[in-house]
């Protein structure tokens, strides 16, 4: 066989990366980053309406890491965009 590769691998955790358009690209850290399934996490956590900036990060970032690899050092970075995009999603709704 001259390629055993059975799909795409991410080039920092070497996990697949998911097919679709479930995938949204966002800057964290001044990086672009897929996050899988971001737009559904959003809705989910604005549907449950968690109080407060704080609370509402850990939520987003509880589900971004349940369905994508978070560097441990960059969690702080990945909850401040992905709550901005949180944010714009709030702006569109309302």
């Amino acid at each position: 066989m001259a390629d055993d590769k059975d799909g795409d691998y991410c080039t920092i955790c070497g996990g697949m990366v998911p097919k679709g358009s479930d995938v949204v690209i966002i800057t964290v850290d001044g990086k672009e980053v897929g996050i899988n399934r971001l737009a559904f996490i959003i809705r989910e956590v604005a549907d449950h309406r968690p109080e407060g900036v704080a609370a509402i990060k850990d939520a987003l970032l509880a589900r971004v890491k349940a369905l994508n690899y978070v560097p441990t050092k960059k969690e702080a970075a990945y909850a401040d965009a992905v709550y901005a995009e949180y944010l714009k999603y709030l702006k569109k709704v309302e």
